[in-house]
């Protein structure tokens, strides 16, 4: 064993009960590492599971509501799995505190995967967004892990979101306080400081990296009220998506 590395059997992947998996799971019957590693990572949604897990999202309704579409026993079962096979913990709560999902180091190996993913969708398979990939509750929820507080210019700051080619026709209130962020699906009572009127798709774009901000004003895809100062800090209170920077990257220059 070459010194510094792990190996499968350190790691807990070798050595432990063979995974109880359903019907549903593809069994490939062969002796191959990429079929093992298909068997466990390749169905629906496992490896979003994975995205929200390495990004720290440790609950079960936090990673529920970072995958719109996947229900809640799928994604109990996919959760079960992945601890079957020893690249997630699943950590009794304390009395009053939700059960938390830890990656191991097998798990966290994985992140090399994602990058690699994202950075080869970024290139070969990333286009503008579909309409069924619109949910502005979905960027919002991304967008409230995504808060630089350390830029925020007051112990409170409201957002107001409006998204008038949302279906719903709903607005959204995104509050950032010196603990952190919520996104409000009602109006949360306090006086709104910067008000965003957007085109979705393009809020999305810029969010993913396709767009700059600076573009989305200037072609009135995105329209900010309130006074001056929040305006021109605006776009410095988030981080952005973490995989803006390889969307910039493969964009044609």
């Amino acid at each position: 064993m070459r010194s510094g590395s792990l190996t499968s059997p350190e790691i807990g992947l070798v050595g432990r009960a063979k995974p109880d998996y359903d019907q549903s799971v593809q069994i490939y019957g062969q002796y191959c590492p990429v079929a093992r590693a298909a068997e466990l990572l390749a169905d629906r949604w496992t490896v979003l599971i994975i995205r929200e897990l390495l990004a720290d999202i440790t609950h079960f309704n936090d990673l529920e509501r970072g995958l719109p579409g996947v229900s809640r026993s799928l994604l109990a079962e996919r959760l079960r799995r992945l601890v079957q096979a020893g690249v997630l913990e699943r950590r009794a709560a304390l009395r009053g505190m939700s059960v938390e999902y830890r990656l191991t180091a097998a798990g966290r190996e994985l992140q090399q995967l994602i990058d690699l993913l994202g950075s080869w969708g970024a290139r070969w398979a990333f286009g503008d967004p579909r309409p069924n990939e619109l949910d502005p509750i979905v960027l919002l929820w991304w967008m409230q892990r995504r808060v630089n507080l350390d830029r925020i210019p007051r112990p409170r700051i409201v957002i107001e979101f409006e998204f008038p080619a949302d279906p719903s026709r709903c607005n959204y209130w995104f509050v950032i306080e010196l603990t952190g962020a919520s996104v409000c699906l009602q109006n949360p009572g306090f006086n709104v400081d910067v008000i965003v009127t957007a085109d979705i798709a393009a809020f999305y774009r810029i969010w993913l990296g396709r767009m700059t901000f600076a573009e989305g004003v200037r072609r009135g895809d995105v329209r900010l009220d309130g006074i001056p100062a929040d305006i021109r800090s605006f776009r410095h209170w988030f981080a952005w998506s973490l995989m803006a920077d390889t969307v910039r990257a493969a964009l044609p220059s």
